[in-house]
């Protein structure tokens, strides 16, 4: 059962990291380049991206 929400909370980091992905995308890409952001989506994305490497490494672990 553990392992079960291990891989969901992979399943979600995967989420948040394309969606963030997408987000600098989009930012990259706007017609106004004084906008300032919020967030640095790069931050965010490698963030999920490591929480989710390290929660698929404990659910193989066992």
């Amino acid at each position: 059962m553990m392992q079960v929400r291990l891989w969901g909370g992979v399943a979600a980091c995967a989420v948040v990291a394309v969606a963030s992905g997408i987000a600098s995308w989009r930012r990259g890409r706007r017609a106004n380049l004084d906008r300032v952001g919020a967030i640095d989506w790069t931050t965010v994305q490698f963030a999920a991206l490591f929480g989710g490497v390290m929660l698929a490494a404990l659910a193989i672990s066992g």
